[in-house]
């Protein structure tokens, strides 16, 4: 037990700090699944959505891209996977890739592929690493470096940059390895590089990306993913696998509605630009104050602070959100598409007169 508490504390935010997942639906797209819940519609993707939603992605990544609209995000990186690693290959990530984290192990049971871990103390890996793998190439002792997954923006909250994504598709394609980007959070990195579909493509397509993992439900979804296949050569399966790894919504209008709602005219990237501007905003608000520690500004919409160990419990009993590095007190805070100013006021007010408190005592 500590020895305080958030009861004269100010007025807790509306909305908690723990996570993007934890944001409702965006009022279009809650609106377009109500709009499309009348009368009968052929399943499967045999619907007006399906096709809106697979149009609608072509217009971003472009006319031979090929989507595939999935349920959510562990399904869509095993789908995507699947696609990609053949027999006896591996699959080479960062040591904090969410396929390697946070999917109780789904790549490697589904796929039956090795997940390859690698140092990335920024979460971010490095054309360096892959060369380094080439010694395993040819060995039939060794699971066959074959695929390669970055996220961005990456775990840590930082990006690569579409130079740097290239460099890294440029080495893997030498190597004989393909690309797979894990975009749970797309959204918030293409806002981070330029807010625009041309800032999307520079990272994607332009990069040498083969497959994207496309995030939509920490985007303002209720719920829904894509699997986009930007070298459609790999896609000629896909449609097989979807089903296989239990990623095919039978009712797939409800899905396409949503991501409908979200793609036109850009509204993906403005709940974006919001979610990142609120985390920016906190950072300025709490960065100043006495026992609030950052390692960095924020790059998207997440942010690392380590605070005092006496004033973690009681701020999150006041406003939830997630332990981090536990030995170095350290936390995590994240914004959402509905974040707003006032919510960032009032959080960084409740962080201040709690570590007041704790230094008092």
């Amino acid at each position: 037990m500590n020895d305080f508490s958030a009861s004269d504390m100010p007025p807790a935010p509306e909305r908690a700090f723990a996570s993007d997942n934890a944001a409702g639906a965006h009022p279009a797209v809650v609106q377009a699944v109500v709009d499309a819940n009348e009368g009968h519609a052929l399943a499967y993707g045999a619907d007006r959505w399906t096709e809106e939603a697979q149009a609608r992605f072509r217009d971003l990544f472009g006319p031979t891209s090929e989507a595939y609209l999935v349920w959510n995000g562990t399904g869509a990186n095993v789908m995507a996977l699947a696609t990609m690693a053949h027999p006896a290959e591996c699959v080479v990530c960062s040591e904090w890739a969410h396929i390697a984290v946070d999917e109780a192990g789904a790549p490697e049971r589904a796929l039956g592929a090795k997940l390859l871990t690698l140092p990335a103390p920024t979460a971010k890996l490095v054309p360096a690493q892959l060369q380094a793998l080439a010694h395993l190439q040819g060995v039939q002792h060794h699971a066959q470096p074959g695929v390669v997954s970055i996220t961005q923006s990456t775990e840590l909250g930082t990006l690569y940059t579409a130079d740097e994504v290239a460099a890294l598709c440029d080495q893997a394609h030498r190597m004989g390895m393909l690309v797979h980007l894990d975009g749970a959070r797309i959204a918030n990195a293409t806002a981070a590089l330029g807010g625009s579909v041309a800032a999307l493509r520079s990272f994607t397509v332009d990069a040498g990306v083969d497959v994207v993992s496309f995030g939509g439900t920490k985007a303002g979804l209720l719920g829904g993913e894509a699997v986009v296949f930007l070298n459609p050569s790999l896609a000629l399966r896909a449609k097989y696998v979807r089903k296989m790894v239990n990623q095919l919504p039978s009712k797939m209008r409800f899905v396409a509605a949503q991501f409908n709602a979200l793609l036109h005219d850009e509204l993906w990237i403005r709940l974006a630009q919001q979610s990142n501007a609120t985390a920016t905003a906190l950072y300025e608000a709490t960065r100043i104050l006495p026992g609030v520690q950052f390692d960095h500004a924020p790059e998207v919409n997440s942010l690392f602070p380590t605070l005092p160990a006496a004033a973690i419990e009681p701020l999150r009993d006041w406003c939830f959100f997630w332990d981090w590095d536990v030995a170095r007190c350290q936390v995590r805070w994240m914004t959402a598409w509905d974040t707003t100013l006032p919510d960032v006021e009032r959080f960084a007010a409740g962080v201040r007169h709690l570590l007041a408190d704790v230094a008092r005592a």
